[in-house]
């Protein structure tokens, strides 16, 4: 009658003993993924065995959290959790097929980072009001990407389009890097995406960065100007990146995960890395974690619902 614990017990204490698997709602080459590949990488280190990010931006992001959510509860299958998937989408899409704040044990929030507002170099719109001025008085004409419908960047354009008071037309797809390759080829006329995802382009001149997403300038982009700054104070948006499992993964395990995270993103390269990113790292506890998504679900419910958007 012992011999079945005791095995669950040397199980858990040797684990992991193979590859395990983050799995990515978006597709590669986004602001998600850059994370998700960096953290994956340290955390593989410190347990001895890689953790291989597999990336999947189909429905916005539901289809890999669902296959997430229903893999066996034994940590070798982890999630990078962020808003779309986790807080939005249930609020978004009709079809959402399980809750994604009980359907997981949140393990740790990462890190969270402002957006940029981005326009092509070839664009007229120099400044963030600029562009909202000519979207106010030519409502629907501007086009704008983003990494999918209920991703950060669609809901922070949501957003500001809310506090604004614009209209443009919303171009989903299956990542942030795909959506920037257009914004690159003049097929869109903005978008306001996450800082890993542009960064390169900011920095080689392909993009302009107008404005910031955050109350307050990014340690980043000093002489950028925020959005609020810019005639909207009310407006605040930031991405965020977490891990979580599946429910039911057993506490030792988990803990394991979690500590191999925490320490990857508070000490050495990838600490520097985040940051130089504009990305703060924070490593908080399941239970800071899980609060934290509840009140944003919240709140992303009510964005939702006021701008009457809904997908089948």
């Amino acid at each position: 009658m012992i011999a079945a614990p005791f095995s669950a017990a040397i199980a858990q204490d040797s684990f992991p003993i193979r590859p395990m698997k983050l799995v990515v709602p978006y597709a590669a080459g986004g602001g998600t993924d850059a994370i998700a590949r960096l953290v994956a990488q340290g955390v593989g280190e410190k347990l001895g065995h890689s953790l291989v990010v597999e990336n999947n931006g189909s429905a916005g992001g539901n289809i890999a959290t669902q296959q997430a959510a229903k893999a066996d509860p034994d940590g070798y299958t982890v999630l990078m959790a962020n808003q779309g998937p986790m807080v939005v989408n249930p609020h978004l899409f009709k079809n959402v097929k399980i809750d994604p704040l009980t359907a997981f044990d949140p393990l740790t929030l990462i890190t969270a980072a402002p957006l940029v507002v981005v326009v092509p170099k070839a664009s007229t719109h120099a400044t963030v009001k600029d562009l909202i001025d000519y979207a106010q008085k030519n409502p629907g004409k501007l086009t704008y990407g983003s990494a999918g419908n209920g991703s950060a960047s669609h809901l922070a354009t949501v957003l500001l389009a809310q506090e604004a008071n614009f209209q443009a037309t919303h171009v989903p797809y299956r990542g942030a890097g795909p959506a920037v390759n257009d914004l690159l080829g003049g097929r869109m006329d903005f978008m306001v995406t996450t800082v890993p995802s542009i960064l390169g382009l900011i920095e080689s001149g392909d993009v302009k960065v107008l404005a910031v997403t955050s109350k307050t300038r990014a340690k980043k982009f000093q002489e950028v100007p925020t959005v609020a700054e810019s005639g909207w104070p009310a407006y605040e948006a930031t991405a965020w990146y977490g891990f979580v499992v599946p429910k039911g993964t057993p506490k030792d395990i988990a803990d394991k995960i979690r500590n191999a995270t925490v320490e990857t993103i508070t000490k050495g390269v990838v600490r520097e890395r985040l940051e130089a990113e504009g990305a703060e790292p924070i490593g908080n506890s399941p239970e800071e974690f899980a609060t934290m998504m509840k009140a944003e679900s919240a709140r992303w419910a009510e964005i939702v619902k006021k701008a009457n958007i809904s997908i089948d």
